[in-house]
């Protein structure tokens, strides 16, 4: 895997996210990275993301396939235009739908592993396919469509 994570290429503007942005030090800070054409994330939930004793908060599982996507929304354009996922101007997506299908309970403590993988581009619209594993066992599964920012949320037009 790449040293830094998508999100690490995110202007500062735009590393604010809850989810996935670097500079907000109370949210969870997630990593996405290339692992060969699906991309992959890890993340390992702490005692206060849970549901019910020994379960993980299916609103977390929501965000780690939400912001997971966004970032893999960047990296795909990034790499469609053959341009750095820094360069400008910048590929931040924004999610238009998600949609989550919680397959079995999420268990507390282990490490979840979310890939994802891209059905579609076109225009400023990604449509990616999304998972959520716990010890390779598939708990959620989920669809994003990702729309690129508008200027207008970019500070242009």
């Amino acid at each position: 895997m790449a040293d830094k994570a998508f999100q690490d290429f995110y202007p500062g503007d735009f590393a604010q996210c809850y989810g996935c942005g670097r500079l907000n030090e109370d949210g969870l800070q997630l990593k996405s990275y290339w692992d060969g054409g699906e991309t992959v994330c890890r993340f390992t939930p702490r005692p206060y993301h849970t549901a019910v004793p020994g379960y993980v908060y299916g609103g977390l599982i929501a965000s780690l396939i939400d912001c997971h996507c966004t970032g893999t929304a960047a990296a795909a354009a990034a790499r469609a235009e053959d341009r750095a996922i820094d360069s400008d101007p910048p590929f931040r997506f924004v999610t238009a739908s998600l949609k989550v299908d919680y397959l079995k309970p999420t268990p507390l403590g282990p490490e979840l592993e979310v890939r994802a993988r891209v059905d579609e581009m076109k225009g400023r619209k990604v449509v990616m396919s999304a998972s959520v594993s716990a010890e390779g066992e598939v708990c959620a599964r989920g669809e994003v469509v990702a729309i690129l920012i508008p200027g207008s949320l970019a500070g242009g037009e």
